[in-house]
């Protein structure tokens, strides 16, 4: 990048807690326990959920990344955070994949005594959700209370996402604002973006290379 005379283009960290430690849901037990690597596709995914801030207001995206590949597997964008913005970006993930069973699936729990907001682990934790994982015979894995390295895949995507794309645009319409997440994921982040775990490789070209 130096001798190209090119500098990257970052932003000033601006973080909103979305967590909140009042729901009493059953919480899943850590079964991922931060082995991000994945041998096999379709094995191991990771899911969470962040947001972006738009003129009409915000808009509210859940993933499902597939750990063999960190290919963006499946998605959803909503104006608010209810169950169904979680179970639409998993249930893309089953038809776009059909994984086979015994499927786990991490997700946050987040739950802290000092944070506020609308929770995401609720909607992880919820009995439509899990209504959703059992339909499909998917195991369902958490993070620990508080603490975001146990789904460091997902943080690591939203903050690539964050400072490649969104930040950098004064989004006047959650429309607008949907159409350029759909394209970063969908052309460039899955198809283009290499990534040091692929063999620098992009996940498509990696996923393609390996079958």
């Amino acid at each position: 990048m130096k001798s190209l005379n090119l500098v990257p283009k970052m932003r000033k960290k601006f973080k909103v807690n979305t967590t909140d430690s009042n729901h009493n849901l059953p919480i899943a037990l850590n079964i991922l326990d931060r082995d991000f690597y994945s041998g096999l596709a379709d094995t191991k995914y990771v899911g969470d959920i962040t947001y972006i801030y738009t003129a009409e207001g915000w808009l509210y995206l859940a993933t499902g990344i597939d750990l063999f590949s960190r290919k963006v597997v499946g998605w959803s964008m909503d104006n608010n955070m209810r169950v169904s913005l979680v179970n639409d970006a998993l249930e893309m993930a089953i038809k776009r994949r059909k994984p086979p069973v015994g499927l786990i699936w991490h997700m946050p729990d987040r739950r802290d005594k000092y944070s506020w907001g609308t929770d995401r682990g609720s909607q992880y934790a919820s009995h439509a959700h899990k209504d959703l994982l059992e339909e499909h015979l998917i195991i369902q894995s958490m993070s620990r209370k508080g603490n975001c390295w146990d789904n460091a895949v997902a943080e690591s995507f939203f903050h690539s996402l964050k400072t490649e794309c969104t930040n950098h645009e004064i989004f006047k319409t959650r429309a607008q604002a949907n159409q350029k997440i759909f394209e970063y994921i969908e052309v460039f982040y899955n198809r283009q973006r290499m990534h040091s775990s692929n063999n620098y490789l992009s996940p498509v070209e990696y996923e393609e290379k390996c079958y």
